[in-house]
């Protein structure tokens, strides 16, 4: 275990905004939102878990943490990250999956990222050091900061440790496959998802819906007798783990792909391009070279974003990585951005060049 926070807080102390720090931890996700910049402030030397208690459910560790490390720890003790963060590499850091604020297969019916931060302490924009949150669920009072870190992309300030909530891992699993059209996918899950059934995560694709079930071996039986389709054998982990660390052949290639958060209700969306579909029909992953705002229009239309997630740098450069906000977001996002980095000197222009 590595503690770096006296020279992180030179480091920050010395920079200036035109001089600013770009935070990165094994940079696993440096492709993720506009172009990192500015002087690199690596916390991968940042280690060490710092506490856990498998009968409270709670882990802390440091930003530079491997994610791998952490997972090992909980498995030992049949636990983990019910969130499934995409494990891009074997240098991703638990901090930078809190950072980037993704999460896997299993958000769904789990939750997001953000649900399992419990607390973090961090150091701002003028070097001080900030806690928040605690290491039980019922640990807040007026705003929930700790989880506005989550998905902030280093932008608001720099994460020494955090404190997360894991869960038991399911006692079984099985997969269940379904040959239908998208339109006809869609109303299955929307159906399904008002039904008791264990159904933890699902992916459409090329006319083949599946979905995985967790929980209980009765409760799995009861629900693969009621469904039907074609049960998955051998390989079903392997398949399950290529989506959530996105090296299905879907996520390979050099076309823009783009990220579409939408209700699970939303129909099919006509954008030229293919298509693979997780949470219930609520993300919706496109490859396509259709214009930036074509794409962002049929989003908006059923009330829902798209996020150009991954892309050439000139192209993410000239439409944005992420979906303009309305002036009240902005505002709100400008404020918090002064609070807690009042010079600008964190990952500035990261989510967007505002800030």
């Amino acid at each position: 275990m590595t503690d770096l926070t006296e020279a992180f807080r030179e480091r920050i102390q010395a920079a200036s905004r035109d001089a600013p720090l770009c935070i990165r931890g094994g940079g696993s996700k440096d492709f993720y939102g506009q172009a990192p910049r500015g002087e690199l402030l690596e916390t991968r030397a940042h280690t060490g878990v710092l506490a856990y208690e498998p009968t409270e459910l709670v882990i802390t560790a440091r930003c530079g943490t491997p994610l791998a490390e952490i997972e090992a720890t909980l498995v030992e003790q049949g636990q983990c990250l019910a969130f499934e963060p995409p494990r891009f590499g074997e240098n991703s850091t638990i901090g930078g999956a809190v950072a980037a604020g993704l999460s896997g297969p299993r958000r769904v019916s789990a939750g997001a990222v953000r649900d399992f931060v419990l607390g973090v302490k961090i150091l701002d924009g003028a070097a001080h050091e900030l806690n928040f949150g605690g290491q039980v669920m019922k640990n807040v009072a007026g705003y929930d900061v700790s989880r506005v870190m989550a998905g902030s992309l280093g932008t608001l300030g720099l994460l020494l440790e955090m404190s997360l909530k894991v869960l038991p891992k399911p006692v079984a699993e099985a997969t269940l496959c379904f040959a239908m059209p998208q339109a006809a996918a869609l109303d299955k899950l929307n159906r399904w998802a008002g039904q008791p059934l264990p159904i933890v995560a699902s992916t459409w694709q090329d006319d083949m819906l599946s979905v995985r079930l967790a929980g209980a071996r009765a409760a799995i039986a009861a629900a693969e007798q009621m469904l039907g389709g074609e049960k998955v054998g051998a390989g079903e982990t392997a398949f399950w783990d290529e989506l959530r660390d996105q090296r299905a052949t879907f996520f390979a290639g050099a076309t823009p792909l783009w990220r579409l958060s939408v209700p699970s209700v939303a129909p099919v969306i006509d954008l030229p391009g293919a298509t693979l579909i997780e949470w219930g029909g609520a993300l919706r992953w496109l490859n396509s070279t259709a214009p930036a705002e074509e794409i962002r229009a049929a989003a908006a239309k059923v009330g829902g974003s798209a996020t150009l997630y991954r892309a050439d740098a000139a192209l993410i450069a000239q439409v944005g990585a992420f979906a303009p906000l309305p002036a009240l977001l902005m505002n709100l996002h400008r404020r918090l951005k002064q609070t807690f980095d009042p010079h600008g000197i964190f990952n500035p222009g990261r989510m967007y060049p505002e800030f």
